[in-house]
């Protein structure tokens, strides 16, 4: 008699960044095991033992190959592994059947099996493999900081194993900044040394690129305080809240001839909304969205710690206002005090008499 041979199993993941939901399924569409794993060389060791114990593995369906799941499909394909990439659940099936991490790894597994997902995994291997370093350098080389930024966190998801879990290691963003700054890639000979050369110059950008900003800060705060020094001395107007209105008010403040215009201007002024018997008023959307932004900026940290602010709020509350509309009153009234020191006309000095 011969003995009767275990049954395949196929194995979907649903990746994130920190880590990853497994769960295995039998070609006959049987749940077997749900396993959650840190992302990381043990995490991966620990996944493979796992879905080893369950049977003879056909597939493994990864989400995300070529971002959250790229070290993880690296990883399985050096061990001779079949990887399937898994595009994303349909959003329509996710509202009937909910959202969690295992429905999902459950849904990669089914998708493997029912021939639904059969795509490639999206890695490279071999040396100069990774060219999405130098692609992310050309592509990001004339943007600001913030797009640099994004880009690198990018490149550490999907860097090679060793190299991602030495950054994921470091704690803060400046200490990340510039120990990849100092990264020595060596020969470009390897998906390694790729990723260290796109990760440094993208390093080196931003700390460049910090660096002058930080020196156009300080010639900006010289300047404002130059043209109003009491305004920057309020509660929550720092530099760039009255760079901003000084901007918005321009070189003739005298054409904005009263607060219900400046915050007209502001677009800190409720519009009629009424209709029949309901009588209510709606959100301003139009006006400077900068000024209003920055009205906004002030309330916020007004209400975090300035004490006349924080009464208010209490006693608005107990009358019965929503914070949204407690919002809209405060930035009414920071629009009446920025007018009062930028718009308002100074009052004639007096002037002494000769009586002879």
């Amino acid at each position: 008699m011969s003995e009767t041979l275990p049954a395949e199993i196929i194995v979907g993941i649903d990746t994130h960044k920190h880590i990853h939901a497994a769960v295995a399924i039998t070609t006959l569409g049987a749940r077997l095991d749900t396993m959650t794993i840190p992302v990381g060389g043990k995490g991966y060791h620990a996944l493979e033992l796992w879905a080893r114990s369950l049977g003879p593995i056909r597939a493994f369906g990864v989400e995300g190959t070529g971002s959250y799941g790229a070290a993880l499909s690296r990883f399985l394909c050096e061990r001779g592994h079949a990887v399937v990439e898994v595009n994303r659940p349909n959003r329509q099936l996710r509202y009937q059947q909910g959202k969690s991490d295992p429905l999902d790894a459950e849904a990669a597994a089914r998708a493997v099996l029912s021939g639904q997902a059969e795509g490639c995994p999206n890695i490279r291997f071999g040396d100069g493999g990774d060219d999405q370093a130098r692609q992310g350098r050309s592509r990001h080389g004339g943007q600001g900081s913030n797009p640099g930024n994004v880009h690198a966190s990018i490149l550490i998801v999907t860097a090679p194993l060793g190299l991602r879990e030495r950054l994921d290691a470091l704690s803060g963003k400046m200490t990340l900044l510039r120990y990849v700054a100092a990264l020595r890639p060596g020969p470009l000979a390897s998906t390694k040394a790729s990723a260290k050369i796109g990760l440094r110059a993208l390093a080196r950008r931003w700390l460049a690129l910090d660096e002058e900003i930080k020196a156009y800060d300080i010639h900006l705060e010289q300047l404002t305080r130059q043209a109003a020094p009491d305004l920057v001395e309020l509660p929550g107007i720092g530099t760039s809240t009255a760079a901003e209105m000084l901007l918005l008010v321009g070189d003739n403040p005298e054409r904005i001839r009263s607060v219900a215009a400046f915050a007209k201007l502001c677009g800190a002024c409720p519009i009629p909304a009424s209709s029949g018997k309901t009588s209510r008023h709606r959100l301003n959307r139009g006006g400077n969205r900068q000024a209003n932004a920055a009205l906004y900026r002030v309330v916020v940290t007004r209400m975090r710690g300035h004490l006349p602010t924080l009464d208010y709020v209490k006693r608005r509350i107990i009358e019965g206002k929503s914070k949204p509309e407690i919002i809209r009153c405060l930035k009414r009234y920071v629009a009446r005090e920025i007018f009062g020191h930028l718009c308002a006309a100074p009052l004639p000095a007096k002037t002494a008499t000769n009586t002879a």
